[in-house]
């Protein structure tokens, strides 16, 4: 990465500009040009540092709960399991983890019900039981990594 890599990075993560021509505004900001911006960031995207560009929605404040879920996971089938779960709409994380209940994700659905029924349906597919652990208090934190 380059500096105009990291500097783009920087602003990106907290302060992506909300304007009809982000880039022409990120290039202000940089002393860049829009379309040397957007190639970075097109670049950074195939590279995969950059996952996605969308909105963080606190879904609690819009009426969604969100849940923990674990699942022990034979080896065999672990591909497989994540398959199912990484289609499921909802599911916003998904890790592998060195632990008895290696496969850990979170769900978020309208109501605890719903969430309840997408881990029917995924136990149902799969035939591996899933530890429900919804939320008792969200602690929120943000996550920025300073590039510069």
């Amino acid at each position: 990465m380059d500096d105009l890599d990291r500097a783009i990075l920087d602003i990106i993560q907290t302060d992506f500009p909300l304007v009809s021509r982000p880039y022409a505004e990120l290039a202000k900001r940089l002393g860049s040009s829009e379309e040397e911006v957007f190639a970075h960031v097109r670049e950074l995207r195939r590279q995969g540092v950059i996952r996605q560009l969308s909105a963080n929605f606190w879904a609690g404040r819009l009426g969604f709960v969100s849940t923990l879920c674990a699942a022990k996971v034979p080896e065999e089938q672990v591909e497989a399991f994540v398959a199912v779960v990484n289609a499921t709409s909802g599911v916003t994380h998904n890790y592998l983890r060195a632990h008895a209940y290696n496969i850990w994700f979170t769900l978020i659905a309208p109501s605890a019900e719903a969430a309840q029924a997408i881990l029917d349906g995924i136990m149902a597919q799969t035939g591996i039981p899933i530890l429900n652990l919804p939320a008792a208090k969200i602690f929120k934190i943000a996550v920025n990594f300073q590039m510069q």
